[in-house]
């Protein structure tokens, strides 16, 4: 398995993806396609937290006057399954392994896995 989730409309996304040969991984527009329970249970085995996963630069959280420090697991988890901009991203997920996001350390170790100078 390898398949991208991402977001058409994110400059960074898009710009990350560009860096890259995906011809063989299953591109995935979040806000076209959301992730489902499934997808979302494999992230978590991978990464052993659905905070993990969870965007806190979404703007559902203003607008649905979330208090994140108060959340649980179970709630990153339902959010994330609700609306498609609570999922942090670009996430790449193979089988063995996952990156999660746009931080510098993420897209290094992206860079690494895929054999791209930076």
């Amino acid at each position: 398995m390898k398949k991208v989730f991402y977001l058409n409309t994110c400059d960074t996304c898009r710009k990350i993806l560009a860096q890259f040969d995906l011809t063989d991984w299953e591109l995935r527009e979040i806000k076209k396609q959301p992730v489902t329970s499934e997808e979302l249970e494999e992230m978590y085995k991978l990464t052993k937290s659905y905070e993990a996963l969870f965007s806190r630069k979404s703007t559902q959280i203003k607008l649905r006057g979330l208090d994140v420090k108060s959340l649980g697991e179970k709630d990153f988890k339902e959010l994330i399954l609700d609306h498609y901009t609570f999922l942090k991203r670009p996430v790449f997920m193979t089988d063995k392994e996952i990156f999660v996001g746009n931080d510098k350390k993420n897209v290094e170790a992206l860079q690494s896995f895929f054999g791209v100078s930076q």
